[in-house]
């Protein structure tokens, strides 16, 4: 069904989760997708105007019916992707983060002075993650400005909404000297000159593309980058994005050098804000959480890296309760999956962890942590509206004035893997689809009503 869906009407079965624990079932509905890709209105079986619209859409040949085995869902939203770290997906897990990163991914982010060798990983990485249905993602890039400006090309080549931001650090006690940003003045000015590379780039006047100051943790930079950086995006209004808490050794490095927590320094830098992602954040303290709730911004939770870097596991029920804004993250590369889908699995499987305890030596009421569990309402909540909640855009649901970033799931995909047994409960559909999609199952993908 590879057609632009803007102008159109689509009648067919959409599931969303508009808030945490909650899903809306929206079956035999007609959306109206007006020409800038937003949804114009909604149309629900049996309301007043419902026939009357269908029938005016039908004659004027605008009109698009799914058939009974689609289930139409938003499109995901993956907060937290190292772009560069796409060629070692899957390898290196066996060390810990401090080791990883000069061992392995230092090295293999410099390569992207190499554009040829940018542009080859970039686009192989931009076309899998919509393949996978990921119509928005956050992306770290790397320190050179020509390489993070051409993945903001491909992705408004390839039509994905995408958040780029040119990777600062500059810290020559931590950062090796192949690698990293010659000052804090040349971190700033090279953020800058993406930020106005994104803001006036000719393709993108529907600013499906949105540029991110983008520290890459406390401990690759110096308080002169950190302090200019959070100036910038005081200036420019832009999204933040940065590490936070996220191992004993991150965490611990910015006590002993800074004296506070990451969030509590991040903050007075001016990087924590409405518009900030922090990644991980599993070493949060109380007062932490209250802070980043109090100024509005956003976890970007990824349970897989987490497994293998974060020696915790993010309290995500009580952080959710309390009413901070969390999404997921595949964390490409530190996760070894391209799949949000993956990443929501991880997420209930964490959160049932947490709360049964993992050490079978304790008695059961001390081993875990009461009432830390999800499911998968929850969980595709996060994959969708809250990562949507998390960036402040209109993505995520299907409600008017939102862009219209979906999903076709074909549950009766040959070679998916799905299986139905006579299910027709449209909750029972989207319970196995959480659980048991896979790439092939997603049969069509939009971002602003664009086939892509």
């Amino acid at each position: 069904m590879s057609e632009t869906l803007r102008g159109r009407f689509v009648c067919g079965t959409f599931m969303h989760a508009p808030q945490a624990g909650t899903v809306e079932a929206l079956v035999d509905a007609l959306i109206e997708i007006g020409a800038d890709g937003r949804i114009a209105a909604i149309h629900p079986a049996g309301h007043t105007d419902r026939a009357a619209a269908e029938v005016a859409a039908g004659n004027s040949g605008r009109l698009t019916r799914f058939a009974p085995t689609d289930i139409i869902i938003p499109g995901f939203v993956d907060l937290h992707v190292h772009a560069p770290q796409y060629p070692q997906l899957g390898l290196a897990l066996d060390e810990p983060l401090e080791v990883w990163l000069g061992k392995y991914t230092f090295p293999l982010e410099a390569r992207y002075a190499d554009l040829d060798f940018a542009r080859d990983s970039y686009d192989t990485l931009v076309g899998d993650l919509l393949r996978n249905g990921t119509t928005t993602a956050l992306y770290f890039a790397t320190v050179h400005q020509e390489a993070t400006q051409l993945l903001v090309d491909i992705c408004l080549e390839r039509g994905q909404r995408a958040l780029v931001g040119k990777v600062a650090m500059d810290d020559p006690e931590s950062c090796p000297d192949y690698y990293r940003d010659a000052s804090a003045a040349a971190g700033v000015a090279g953020t800058r000159a993406v930020i106005d590379y994104v803001r006036s780039h000719p393709d993108n006047r529907e600013q499906r593309v949105l540029p991110v100051v983008t520290p890459r943790f406390i401990p690759s930079c110096t308080d002169d980058l950190l302090e200019g950086l959070g100036q910038l995006a005081g200036e420019c209004g832009c999204h933040v994005q940065t590490h936070c808490s996220e191992s004993d050794w991150a965490h611990g490095y910015v006590l002993d050098r800074h004296g506070m927590s990451d969030t509590e320094s991040l903050d007075r830098f001016g990087l924590v804000g409405r518009h900030s992602v922090l990644a991980h954040a599993t070493r949060l303290t109380g007062s932490d959480t209250d802070l980043v709730i109090s100024r509005q911004a956003a976890v970007a939770h990824c349970p897989l890296s987490n497994a293998y870097f974060g020696d915790a596991v993010f309290p995500l029920r009580a952080a959710l309760e309390k009413g901070m804004h969390v999404g997921l993250g595949t964390d490409i590369s530190g996760g070894p999956t391209a799949s949000v889908l993956e990443s929501a699995r991880m997420a209930m499987a964490a959160s049932r962890l947490l709360e049964s305890g993992t050490d079978p030596d304790l008695p059961r009421a001390e081993r875990g942590r009461p009432n830390s569990r999800i499911d998968y309402r929850t969980a595709f909540y996060l994959a969708t509206a809250g990562g949507g909640v998390a960036l402040d855009l209109p993505i995520g649901q299907f409600a008017p004035g939102y862009h219209f970033d979906a999903l076709r799931i074909d549950t009766a995909a040959p070679e998916g893997t799905i299986r139905s047994f006579g299910e027709t409960d449209p909750d029972q559909m989207l319970q196995k689809l959480i659980h048991s999609a896979s790439r092939a199952n997603i049969a069509d993908v939009w971002v602003g009503g664009m086939y892509v």
